[in-house]
C-alpha cells in the first residue's frame, strides 16, 4: 500500500549507470537529504560501510 504524498523510487534498469564509473547500475543510495546516488557492484562494495555508517538507505536494483 503506498501512503498519499508518498514517493516511490522507480526500479534500476539497463540504462540506469554508476555515478562513479558509468557502469551498469546494482544499488541506489537513498541519502537522508532524499537525493540518490547510483553504484555498480564494485562501487557499491568498496563504499558500503561509510553509506551504512552514515545511516544511507541502500537499495538493490534489478537490471537487464
Amino acid at each position: 500500500m503506498t501512503m498519499p504524498g508518498t514517493l516511490t523510487r522507480p526500479e534500476l534498469t539497463a540504462l540506469d549507470r554508476c555515478d562513479r564509473c558509468g557502469a551498469a547500475a546494482r544499488v541506489r543510495a537513498v541519502l537522508p537529504s532524499g537525493g540518490e546516488l547510483l553504484f555498480c557492484g564494485h562501487h557499491a562494495r568498496a563504499h558500503e560501510a561509510k553509506m551504512k555508517e552514515l545511516s544511507i538507505d541502500l537499495q538493490a536494483g534489478e537490471t537487464v
